[in-house]
């Protein structure tokens, strides 16, 4: 149980039970106290993003280096590829499935007439937006390689450690207190026994779509293998429950290449992609995403339009390179793009936030298990005896 409460999991779920109490015995005096801090901590997330991307993505970027060859690439554009078509297999999916059992407009019909303003409502400017961070990012990370330039290098790993443990210590901590008061204030204006209905049908929503996402991945990488895909699915279950117990792309690794070794893959193949895709191949976490995204536009009765997805997809698959480096990393990475390109309001974020992380696990394990499909795929190219 103490285990339980100290994780991240743990928190969130004490964070929804104490917000859902505290929303209905609270005088409204004290729930605008509990709005101000909802208010300055959007604040500070809007001001964190653009830093974690530039801390933790330029790093990752030149830590790749170029002296990998083919395989770096063919595994880089695969792994992009592989999460870009999770989000958009995840958007079809959610439209054609979530308008059957949520319903456009749920919160304003559930809303009754109670509205809270904060005492302060300070502003935190960005240093910069998220694409031009993203971009900046991009072109230092590239630069690095290129130019050798191994002060510029040392200096990103030094910011990025900076920016993780601005995350850890105060962002990471702060986001059940965040949930809370979001919870509390949705509990006094009379839409929280909604939230909480759409809640577990967006993770079952997003589960059956990892699930059935994994399927067509071994099945494409089977094919290519020649190699039964089923058998190797069943082979990555150690590694699913694994990262579905401990939510973690990068803890994983050590058990994902014992289950690529049953699968058959070649040692210089499974030691090269397994530890590489836990950076950057996120299909779960991307279809988690999209889940959770989809169903707040459902739930908030406004559209979420293919170009405007499109855009979103393909900048979370490149800014999914942060993720291993904090604890709900594809989350942070990607709350600033559903500012900026999604347009969702603060609230619409943070109860997106709490869908994603109601059940962080999923996402994780089914990353890890995709992986070893990009290993198998991998191997029918460069495994041993094959170059």
């Amino acid at each position: 149980m103490k285990r339980f409460f100290n994780s991240l999991f743990g928190r969130i779920v004490l964070a929804l039970a104490a917000g859902a109490l505290l929303g209905a015995v609270l005088p409204d005096v004290a729930l605008r106290a509990m709005k101000t801090f909802n208010v300055l901590f959007a604040q500070l997330l809007k001001f964190m993003v653009p830093l974690l991307i530039l801390g933790l993505v330029t790093p990752a970027i030149a830590g790749v280096g170029k002296g990998a060859g083919k395989m770096l690439l063919a595994v880089m554009a695969v792994s992009y590829l592989s999460t870009v078509a999770a989000g958009f297999f995840a958007y079809g999916a959610c439209g054609a499935l979530m308008p059957l059992y949520i319903h456009q407009g749920l919160f304003e019909a559930a809303r009754n007439s109670k509205e809270f303003l904060p005492f302060i409502d300070l502003k935190i400017p960005p240093v910069c937006d998220v694409l031009t961070a993203l971009a900046l990012s991009f072109m230092t990370g590239v630069g690095i390689i290129f130019t050798g330039a191994d002060l510029l290098k040392r200096a990103a790993d030094e910011f990025g450690a900076i920016v993780k443990i601005a995350i850890m210590r105060v962002v990471i901590p702060g986001l059940p207190l965040y949930i809370m008061t979001m919870i509390s204030e949705m509990t006094a204006s009379g839409r929280l026994a909604a939230a909480a209905g759409v809640m577990f049908k967006v993770i079952g929503t997003g589960w059956g779509l990892t699930i059935a996402f994994l399927v067509i991945l071994y099945a494409v990488a089977g094919a290519m293998a020649r190699r039964n895909p089923f058998l190797c699915l069943w082979n990555m279950m150690p590694a699913y429950l694994t990262g579905l117990s401990i939510a973690s792309s990068s803890a994983v690794i050590p058990v994902t290449l014992g289950c690529c070794e049953r699968n058959g893959i070649s040692r210089n193949v499974r030691d090269f992609v397994v530890p590489l895709c836990a950076n950057v191949h996120m299909p779960g976490s991307a279809i988690k995403l999209l889940a959770s995204t989809f169903s707040i536009s459902l739930i908030y009765g406004f559209d979420m339009p293919l170009a405007k997805v499109a855009n979103f997809i393909c900048m979370l698959a490149v800014a999914a390179v942060a993720a291993p480096g904090v604890m709900g990393g594809v989350l942070m990475a990607s709350v600033g793009f559903v500012d900026s390109i999604l347009g969702f309001t603060p609230e619409q974020t943070a109860l997106m936030m709490t869908f994603y992380l109601a059940l962080d696990g999923y996402g994780p394990a089914a990353n890890v298990t995709g992986d070893g499909a990009v290993a198998l795929a991998m191997d029918a190219f460069w495994g041993e005896g094959k170059v």
